[in-house]
């Protein structure tokens, strides 16, 4: 592979602009550039989630899905195309159903917890929710392809039974909401 970057800093956002992949320039604060921050931001965060002591498959599993929002970022920083199909978010369901068969039913709301793995899953989970709100507030002015809003949707289900998952591994258990404390 090529060097791609020779310099990291290039001194043409000092003026509070960036560079999308195609050239043009934009405010960095445009919603664009929000969303992109936001899928960037997620993606660090199951970065984070993957150093925690994981099984091969959830690892795997976590790898794949930042190779995806790499893909949405992609799509963000170059207006028009599309990496992300309905058939990803087909993927994130059988992965959803395969973790949540083996969870009990829910009987109380579930407060972020029960170990750090879940913990930081439940983090994720939560800007996963405002990358999608970015995504959304995005395509109310600019076209956006809306695999991805759907995307990130059934991400943040996935995230929610997995951080479950997860605070039961090991002998753990969910902490719940209790309205007496």
């Amino acid at each position: 592979m090529a060097d791609r970057l020779t310099r990291i800093y290039t001194r043409s956002g000092d003026d509070g602009s960036t560079g999308l992949a195609g050239g043009e320039r934009v405010a960095k604060d445009h919603p664009r550039i929000d969303a992109i921050g936001a899928v960037d931001e997620l993606n660090s965060h199951l970065g984070l989630l993957r150093s925690a002591a994981l099984d091969s498959g959830d690892d795997a599993l976590l790898e794949t899905l930042q190779h995806r929002l790499f893909d949405l970022g992609g799509e963000l920083a170059m207006p028009g195309s599309e990496l992300l199909r309905p058939a990803h978010t087909t993927q994130l369901e059988h992965a959803l159903d395969g973790y949540n068969a083996a969870l009990p039913p829910l009987q109380e709301f579930v407060l972020p917890g029960g170990n750090a793995a879940a913990a930081r899953c439940h983090v994720a989970r939560t800007v996963c929710r405002r990358a999608e709100r970015e995504l959304l507030r995005l395509s109310r002015i600019e076209p956006v392809n809306s695999a991805g809003i759907t995307f990130l949707n059934r991400l943040s289900d996935l995230l929610f039974v997995l951080a479950r998952t997860l605070a039961r591994r090991d002998g753990g258990s969910e902490v719940t909401w209790r309205k007496d404390i």
